[in-house]
């Protein structure tokens, strides 16, 4: 199971940064063609990133082409849709339509050049009113999107927001993003950027905001955040351990017949005890990437 933790973007024609991108321990690297890429350089880029990711690398590397409804779009998938990329981030996503014709299109870019079919991944993100507002047709739309992705600058843009440091405005908008994602069977999704660089605070905060919020991970838009993240999403010594002692003993319970204890002092059930299993998995799936998950700490004492 891939980690989705940290994604930390680059401008796909910034050689140095595209460089350095791709030997931190982000476990996704976006290079982008979008936002980051003028105009008058986006077609020249194409070939940059895809060249960038035939490297050997840690990392799962995507590319952000452009909007659909841009002359890009289509043109960026007949560069990106290669071997090297493991997955296509769709800016701006509005309508279920839009994600049923990229998939298309990646499809037969599959079959046409030996791909495995459905082996690149395509990550929408949400980011407009109306991408908003028809994010339970979005969820639903059949094409290969495994998780969903939010970007509150041009959202809190589009909507005329004030996006302010501490983000409260953006509750709604996180709480439905989440909660669209379960009810259609996908992975948690994915928090958006955070801007003010040299915050650590309350990047942190914000950070953690999202973890609690149900979200899988960060998109981030400078080294310096790709270590915090990982740590906020990654299960502490602590987790792990607690996790061990409820799901141990609420087998041993559950085979005698009982499907509700309690382990100093704290009520165990079947939502709790999946809780727990859920953390386990989690930091498997770290450890099996071969980042760093801390070890059980088996003196924790539960709360």
């Amino acid at each position: 199971m891939p980690v989705f933790r940290s994604l930390l973007f680059a401008p796909g024609n910034h050689a140095r940064r595209v460089e350095k991108s791709l030997t931190l321990d982000a476990d996704v690297v976006i290079l982008d063609l979008e936002d980051a890429v003028a105009v008058g350089e986006k077609r020249a880029t194409r070939e940059k990133v895809v060249a960038a990711f035939q490297a050997s690398r840690r990392a799962l590397g995507y590319v952000r082409i452009n909007a659909f409804d841009t002359p890009f779009c289509f043109e960026d998938l007949q560069v990106v849709v290669t071997r090297g990329v493991d997955g296509i981030v769709l800016p701006k996503v509005e309508s279920p339509a839009q994600l049923v014709a990229v998939d298309w299109a990646i499809a037969a870019l599959e079959r046409t050049r030996g791909l495995a079919e459905g082996g690149i991944d395509l990550m929408p993100i949400i980011e407009t009113g109306r991408g908003m507002a028809a994010l339970r047709d979005i969820v639903r739309s059949g094409a290969r999107v495994r998780r969903l992705s939010f970007g509150a600058g041009d959202y809190t843009l589009d909507v005329g927001m004030r996006w302010t440091l501490e983000e409260r405005e953006l509750d709604h908008a996180r709480t439905a993003i989440v909660v669209a994602s379960r009810a259609a069977g996908l992975e948690p999704p994915v928090d958006t950027v955070f801007i003010h660089l040299g915050r650590p605070e309350p990047f942190r905060r914000s950070t953690e905001l999202a973890r609690d919020l149900g979200f899988q991970g960060k998109l981030c838009i400078h080294p310096e955040q790709v270590g915090p993240v990982n740590e906020v999403f990654t299960p502490t010594g602590e987790e792990i351990a607690r996790s061990e002692r409820y799901v141990a003993a609420f087998e041993e319970a559950e085979a005698s017949g009982s499907a509700s204890i309690q382990v100093d002092g704290y009520f165990i059930d079947y939502p709790i005890v999946e809780k727990a299993r859920r953390t386990l998995r989690i930091a498997e799936s770290i450890r099996k990437r071969g980042a760093r998950a801390p070890a059980p700490d088996r003196a924790v004492p539960c709360p």
